[in-house]
């Protein structure tokens, strides 16, 4: 079971690094396109382009995080897997919200890996003996 559960740690970071900068640089284009058919400010254009691009930033930094933590886990078990756990449950309520509110499956790059994330994230911690924890 711990073994699945690092491999799908390791799937959904893959899938948050690279969705961040296809967040980024591939959606931004269409999305600053749409706005400026609407004739859409500059300055709120602007605004948003930097809003958007962090948004990008902040899922590939959460998806170097995720690796980062199973990959420790990988060779530590006694690693913490919470900062994960968090990350998870934001994806998953973000992406459910969001396909809730726009009716569009496109969310589902929220909710997959939060998904993939969560499952990896779950289980029991695993218990490490100190010498000093024994009694004697």
């Amino acid at each position: 079971m711990v073994r699945l559960r690092i491999v799908l740690g390791f799937i959904a970071s893959v899938i948050m690094i690279a969705s961040g900068p296809a967040h980024s640089l591939l959606s931004w284009k269409y999305v600053s396109a749409q706005l400026e058919k609407t004739q859409a400010p500059p300055d709120l254009i602007a605004a948003l382009a930097r809003g958007w691009h962090f948004a990008g930033a902040s899922m590939l930094a959460f998806g170097c995080i995720v690796l980062y933590l199973f990959a420790r886990f990988l060779r530590n078990r006694s690693t913490s897997l919470r900062p994960a756990l968090i990350i998870a449950i934001l994806y998953v309520i973000f992406g459910v919200w969001a396909i809730a509110t726009s009716h569009s499956p496109f969310f589902l790059i929220f909710v997959i890996p939060g998904l993939l994330l969560l499952i990896a994230s779950l289980g029991s911690p695993v218990k490490i003996s100190r010498a000093a924890d024994i009694p004697g």
